[in-house]
């Protein structure tokens, strides 16, 4: 009987949910360094030159350094925590990162990992990534009140 009691106490404290919040970019971090102009072109001529690109159908960023350098001038950014994660251009300063205010929070779901998403405007999104099942908080939009970004994750 006592033995019972305690596999029901260890699966009720188990099941309980933790609620996540979107991140504050003003205090996020960058923890990965942006590629040099040099490492930028020298990736695109070997990332260009693979013969299987030329069967590919979608291209088109070895046709314009440009559209490389966008895709590819990226470093990853963490939440003060660590929790959420993004990768951002480097084209933006760290200032107009930390300044953005959170608009929307999304679940999503890729195979077996569960996405908690939040998006601040202007491409920038920091991601949460779980085996937990996440359940948006609300409807999602919250530019309005940023305090009600949340997620219950379980």
């Amino acid at each position: 009987m006592i033995a019972c009691l305690l596999v029901l106490a260890s699966i009720v404290t188990d099941s309980t949910a933790e609620t996540l919040s979107c991140p504050k970019l003003a205090t996020a971090v960058q923890v990965g360094s942006c590629p040099s102009e040099a490492e930028l072109k020298y990736t695109f001529t070997g990332y260009c030159s693979d013969n299987r690109r030329m069967y590919e159908q979608n291209t088109s960023v070895c046709t314009d350094y440009q559209a490389y350098r966008q895709l590819k001038n990226v470093a990853q950014w963490e939440s003060a925590d660590g929790s959420f994660s993004a990768y951002l251009s480097c084209d933006l300063a760290a200032e107009t990162i930390k300044a953005m205010p959170v608009s929307k929070i999304s679940a999503s779901k890729q195979g077996q990992i569960n996405l908690l998403t939040c998006n601040y405007g202007e491409g920038i999104s920091f991601s949460y990534r779980s085996r937990q099942q996440c359940t948006v908080t609300g409807k999602g939009d919250c530019a309005d009140d940023p305090t009600t970004c949340q997620a219950s994750c379980e």
